[in-house]
C-alpha cells in the first residue's frame, strides 16, 4: 500500500478500489477505474516499485480469498476490503515504530511523490496526469515541498547563454 501511494501517486481510496486486473505489469502502469471526481486515468509506477514491491504482494495476495488487491490478511474476514481508516492506523503504526515523530497521513505520500518527480525534471503537464488533478494550478500547490535552495541551485546550475547577449539588437 505504502509503495502504490508514494511510487504511484494514488489517492487512498484509489488504490483501496484496485482489483489485480487494474495492474498491468508490462507496461509498468495501474489503471485507476475512479479517481477524484469519478475520472478514470492510467498511471505509471516505476520498475522498483513493481518488481521488488507490487509483485511480491500480488504473488501472496493470490493465497488470500477473491477481493480487492489491498484487503484484510488477517482473521474472519480475510480477503475483505480494507478500509481507509485502518489504512491510516497502520500507517501511523509503522511511523511509530520508525521512530517518526510527526503525524504521518497517506496523502503525504502523494505530496511527496510530486515533490520527488519535480526534483528529477519531469515536466508539469506530466506530473499534473499523473496525479489525476483537472488544473495544473492544483499541481503546483503539490510542489511547495520544494524548498528555496533547491530553486537557487536551479537557476545556478543553469548554462550560460549561447550567443552574446547583445546579439541582434542595435543600439
Amino acid at each position: 500500500m505504502i509503495v502504490v501511494l508514494w511510487r504511484g501517486g494514488l489517492r487512498i481510496q484509489e488504490a483501496l478500489d484496485l482489483t489485480e486486473s487494474d495492474l498491468d505489469a508490462r507496461r509498468g502502469s495501474i489503471l485507476v477505474r475512479a479517481g477524484k471526481g469519478n475520472k478514470r486515468r492510467e498511471v505509471g509506477m516505476d520498475s522498483w516499485a513493481w518488481s521488488d514491491h507490487l509483485a511480491p504482494w500480488v504473488a501472496c495476495r493470490t493465497q488470500l480469498p477473491l477481493g480487492p488487491l489491498f484487503c484484510v490478511i488477517d482473521g474472519a474476514t480475510r480477503g475483505r476490503p480494507w478500509s481507509a481508516t485502518a489504512v491510516r492506523a497502520e500507517l501511523r503504526r509503522y511511523a511509530l515504530a520508525a521512530g517518526v515523530r510527526r503525524r504521518l497521513a497517506p496523502h503525504q505520500l502523494r505530496h511527496a511523490h510530486a515533490v520527488e518527480l519535480a526534483r528529477e525534471g519531469v515536466p508539469l503537464p506530466v506530473i499534473q496526469r499523473q496525479l489525476g488533478h483537472s488544473y495544473v494550478s492544483t499541481t503546483s500547490v503539490y510542489l511547495q515541498g520544494i524548498n528555496t535552495e533547491e530553486i537557487i541551485s536551479a537557476i545556478h546550475a543553469r548554462r550560460a547563454p549561447m550567443m552574446h547577449v547583445s546579439a541582434g539588437l542595435e543600439l
